[in-house]
């Protein structure tokens, strides 16, 4: 949970800066799909994690 309300963080910034003119379009599309990326990345991470602590609570 905390990953995505990060993600929203992130991507509320973003659209903030855009809104601003701060970053171009394009440079906000690529920053929408790295912080995309990264939370993808996060968050299989943590599956992974959860099943190997699954499997060594269903060994015992």
């Amino acid at each position: 949970m905390t990953i995505r309300n990060h993600r929203r963080e992130a991507m509320d910034l973003l659209k903030g800066q855009l809104k601003d003119k701060k970053v171009s379009e394009d440079d906000a599309k690529r920053g929408q799909d790295e912080i995309q990326k990264i939370t993808d990345r996060y968050i299989a991470d943590i599956d992974t994690a959860l099943g190997v602590k699954e499997k060594e609570v269903m060994e015992v």
